[in-house]
């Protein structure tokens, strides 16, 4: 019986030109990961499922790419239109998908640019062309995002717990005052039971019943 498959990690590129495109897509599939390519950041975003105006406002596509989980987002630094810093703020802004990691790609060795891209939240900035070993270099993040995601879901099913629990114990606490009740009730039947039974008749009267009344 053979082990179960790790599951594949889905890595969304984003470049507008062919060729760089074609290249990012084979070095990540020789790496086992699945991929899906875009030319533009519109169709980046749109891909993931948000307006391009409003990041936070998901909208339903046509082939439903919402509910497709994206682990990691490649991305080229110009492009037309949306530049990859763009992207980036954009996602980062996202709080359904600030989570995910991003990598921006660029031909121009820029620090200016570089330390923009890192500042603003982006995991890597590589040099084109991109090279096997740069690649290699994807998957901590992705394995660092995964287990984050696992420890937000944990800890938001134990608040869910806790907050289930403390409704539940008003509900278990009557019945404990109410054994406390019976328990005090009947402490104050059995002095009462003691107290007429030492105002009683019988006990403060003399028993005449033996004597002949003459």
């Amino acid at each position: 019986m053979g082990m179960a498959a790790e599951p594949r990690f889905h890595v969304l590129a984003v470049d507008d030109s062919l060729i760089d495109r074609k290249l990012i897509e084979k070095l990540l599939k020789n790496s086992s990961y699945q991929v899906t390519t875009v030319d533009s950041g519109s169709k980046a975003l749109e891909f993931l499922g948000l307006h391009e105006n409003d990041p936070n406002t998901p909208f339903v596509s046509p082939n439903g790419h919402q509910e497709v989980e994206v682990n990691l987002i490649i991305t080229d630094y110009c492009m037309p239109g949306m530049t990859g810093y763009d992207l980036l703020k954009k996602i980062k802004e996202s709080s359904s998908l600030r989570n995910i990691p991003v990598v921006i790609m660029s031909s121009e060795n820029v620090p200016s640019r570089i330390n923009r891209c890192l500042e603003e939240g982006a995991e890597e900035f590589f040099l084109k062309p991109v090279q096997i070993a740069d690649v290699k270099r994807l998957k901590p993040h992705m394995m660092k995002a995964k287990n984050k995601d696992h420890e937000q879901e944990n800890q938001e099913n134990q608040e869910k717990q806790e907050v289930e629990s403390e409704k539940s114990e008003p509900e278990s606490q009557p019945p404990q005052q109410q054994q406390q009740q019976q328990q005090q009730q009947s402490n104050n039947n059995n002095k009462r039971k003691a107290l007429e039974e030492g105002l009683s008749p019988d006990r403060t009267r003399p028993r005449y019943s033996g004597l002949t009344v003459v």
